[in-house]
């Protein structure tokens, strides 16, 4: 297991590689976009390939393996045998980048075996960041340029963990909240939305984009975040450690065990992202 103090140093790298990407993704943005397709039909950008390229150099010093959703693909035999390695998406929410709604993240997670144990969320256009792990919890930083500006030493968590904000905040006097995909609504996420209403009465359902819903689950904005379509891995990875790292959890559904990772198919199950408060509602 690794210690605390090398989960913080490889969760300062992460946080100082999402924010380069975003750079990186913002210059895209500002710019016309020229759209491909990949072979599974889902859209692909330069701010796409510019981030992973950017992400994969700086990660790099860490010394450990990086599975990437814009990466060149590894070999299930190879990676089976990974003890700790990194999983990234250098651009979450492509298609609301396209839509230019600035819902779209990058997601970098430290793993370990099966699980994440370290999720770093950086919102670009917003210069917002989420960040969590079991020894520093989970933060939010609105402003992450101006403290990367000001760090002189390697302690880069410290002053996050002191301009931030600690999640989840407090849920106040509202009904029970559902987040669901801005982009992908199941007719099985409807359905489990109408049962939600039926059993608290008064539900708000927001929509998001990219892994923001976790985010907001995180927040303490909404408690539960059904996800009963397709995602792979990278999708869920920072999100899920950033979750479990304020007392969330997020699990493979309807059988409600733990999510895992670094299948040979990297495919997630359906899974429900459930908030502290969620159990309580």
């Amino acid at each position: 297991m690794t210690d605390q103090t090398e989960i913080n140093k490889l969760t300062h790298l992460a946080i100082t590689a999402a924010e380069l990407a975003g750079r990186e993704i913002m210059d895209v943005y500002q710019s016309p976009i020229a759209v491909e397709m990949k072979e599974d039909n889902s859209p692909l950008t330069e701010a796409d390939q510019r981030a992973n390229k950017v992400i994969e150099a700086t990660l790099l010093d860490s010394g450990l393996p990086i599975l990437s959703e814009e990466g060149s693909q590894v070999d299930f035999k190879e990676r089976s045998g990974w003890d700790k390695y990194w999983l990234v998406d250098p651009l979450d929410g492509t298609k609301e980048f396209i839509k230019r709604n600035g819902e779209f993240t990058v997601n970098i997670a430290l793993m370990e075996g099966n699980r994440p144990v370290s999720g770093v969320i950086y919102v670009p256009v917003t210069d917002t960041l989420y960040v969590g792990h079991a020894g520093l919890g989970s933060i939010k930083l609105e402003g992450l340029k101006t403290v990367l500006g000001n760090i002189l030493t390697d302690d880069l968590l410290t002053p996050i963990a002191a301009r931030g904000v600690k999640l989840p905040v407090p849920k106040g006097d509202r009904p029970v909240t559902l987040v669901g995909s801005r982009s992908h609504m199941s007719p099985e996420t409807e359905a489990f939305m109408e049962d939600m209403r039926k059993k608290h009465g008064e539900v708000e359902v927001l929509a998001a984009g990219s892994s923001l819903k976790l985010c907001m689950v995180a927040e303490g904005k909404a408690e539960y975040y059904p996800r009963f379509a397709p995602t792979m891995e990278w999708d869920t990875a920072a999100g899920q450690a950033i979750v479990e790292s304020m007392g969330g959890r997020v699990i493979r559904w309807p059988e409600q065990q733990p999510m895992t990772y670094n299948k040979e198919i990297l495919r997630n199950d359906w899974f429900l992202v459930e908030g502290l408060t969620a159990h309580n509602s």
